[in-house]
């Protein structure tokens, strides 16, 4: 799948003119942003928090294959099975692998990013085997027939009243639009399938290598009833989403919640360490981990490892103003707002999401918001020299933009086009005539930056 300018664009321009997308996005977005600027406001020195784990996060991806081996070791002491896949072929085949062994029908599934960046639902679904989707965000989409919207919140693009009607349709269930009446509803639609699920599957927010322990964390306990209740849990972890110790998982989980929900901690946040033990009151009795290359290794020792340090708390999807603007869907792929226009190229190849990268104002503020302070601006440009020394954009806009560069370096020029710009556009609106939808950019302003400035200066200097 090829995501151009002009689909990213489309699909941008129908969530614009969507009066109800646009409601739900200005609802849910500044929730995020308030709660988040609240959580680390009441954390003392929050800044050598966020440098702490920044230093930790690079230390392990720059010696990643050690740690990944002290997590196999603990792991496989711990009871637990690790497999290791290189690309979502290889995912899909093992747990396919384990579903046929134990004759599994029913497939209980916490929340993961990662199964949806590898398709795991459409290989088990193309099998026979019935996967659903616990997370109350997931399992709307899911009933819905669409994709995440947001790395934390998949359905924050649906009101309460779109929820209702597709509970009517899906579930034949009639509920009023309280929110916590449709949860009661998905409750106990779950319910059934927590008990019967014969395979569970979650996804990794971290693992631990000092004890290969895989760490979930939730804020409704569905993640605790898939990994807890049918007799085998599955764990789909990025090679990346390690802490080496105890001491540095601490670290991630106390920005974790704070960047994602505005939380000091999650209401669940659970540690798996191998099947149950003998005298355990409940937990699988098989346990495997599946750690997911999938390009993440091909990044390291590369101008982008820094995206490996990504703990998913989608902080700045809230803070970007493209993605406040355009939507998740207009992404078309499971990570959107600055990260996935960072990793989706990189994951997925650059030509085929030649978009995303210029999906940014560079405005910094997934910059500024990042609790591991990673330089997302400088890789989408990094990513847009990529695009054009790889032939992925079009000679007549890399003439454009030669053109354009060469013309910002003559401030003389500069104000010659702009202002025949702006008598072009009074023409064109004079005399009622269309060209290439020329006519409908705002206005050129009648005074550039410059000229406000030097009268700025002026102004100044007379009050002195």
């Amino acid at each position: 799948m090829k995501i151009d300018n002009k689909q990213f664009l489309n699909t941008a321009q129908q969530t614009i003119e969507d009066p109800v997308l646009q409601a739900a996005y200005d609802k849910a977005i500044p929730r995020f942003n308030s709660s988040r600027q609240d959580a680390f406001a009441l954390v003392p020195d929050v800044e050598e928090l966020r440098r702490e784990l920044k230093a930790v996060r690079a230390a392990t991806i720059a010696d990643l294959g050690t740690h990944l081996q002290t997590f196999e070791r603990n792991a496989q002491a711990a009871g637990a099975v690790v497999h290791w896949a290189n690309h979502a072929q290889q995912v899909g085949q093992i747990v396919l692998d384990i579903a046929r062994r134990r004759r599994a029908k029913l497939i209980a599934k916490s929340k993961s990013m990662v199964t949806e960046e590898l398709h795991l639902n459409q290989v088990l679904e193309s099998a026979g085997i019935k996967v659903v989707e616990t997370d109350l965000g997931e399992y709307i989409i899911q009933l819905a027939n669409e994709r995440p919207s947001h790395i934390i919140g998949p359905a924050i693009h649906k009101t309460a009243r779109q929820v209702r009607e597709l509970f009517i349709e899906k579930l034949h269930q009639r509920v009023d639009e309280d929110p916590a009446a449709l949860t009661d509803v998905a409750r106990h639609a779950l319910r059934e399938i927590f008990i019967n699920a014969d395979i569970g599957i979650s996804g990794v927010n971290l693992g631990v290598a000092e004890t290969g322990s895989v760490v979930l964390v939730t804020n409704e306990g569905n993640g605790r009833m898939v990994t807890s209740l049918p007799p085998v849990h599955i764990a789909v972890m990025g090679i990346e989403r390690l802490a080496p110790d105890w001491g540095a998982a601490a670290v991630w989980l106390s920005l974790l919640a704070r960047a994602a929900t505005g939380q000091a901690m999650s209401i669940y946040t659970s540690v798996i360490t191998g099947p149950a033990r003998a005298d355990d009151l409940d937990g699988p009795k098989e346990v495997h981990i599946i750690l997911v290359d999938n390009q993440r290794s091909a990044q390291i020792g590369t101008k982008y490892e820094e995206i490996l340090q990504c703990i998913r708390c989608g902080a700045c999807l809230a803070a970007c103003p493209v993605y406040g603007e355009a939507g998740g869907h207009a992404y078309h792929s499971p990570y959107s707002g600055p990260i996935g226009a960072v990793i989706s190229p990189l994951l997925f190849g650059l030509e085929n999401y030649p978009a995303l990268p210029q999906a940014s104002s560079l405005c910094g503020a997934c910059l500024e918001v990042c609790p591991v302070q990673i330089d997302l601006p400088r890789m989408l440009l990094a990513l847009r020299v990529d695009s054009v020394e790889q032939g992925l954009v079009s000679p007549p806009m890399v003439a454009a933009e030669k053109i354009s560069a060469r013309m910002m370096k003559k401030p003389g020029w500069m104000q010659f086009f702009f202002k025949t710009g702006r008598i072009g556009q009074l023409m064109l609106k004079l005399f009622n005539i269309s060209f290439n939808g020329f006519e409908n950019y705002p206005m050129v302003s009648r005074q550039s930056f410059r000229d406000l400035w030097k009268r700025m200066e002026a102004d100044d200097d007379r009050q002195r």
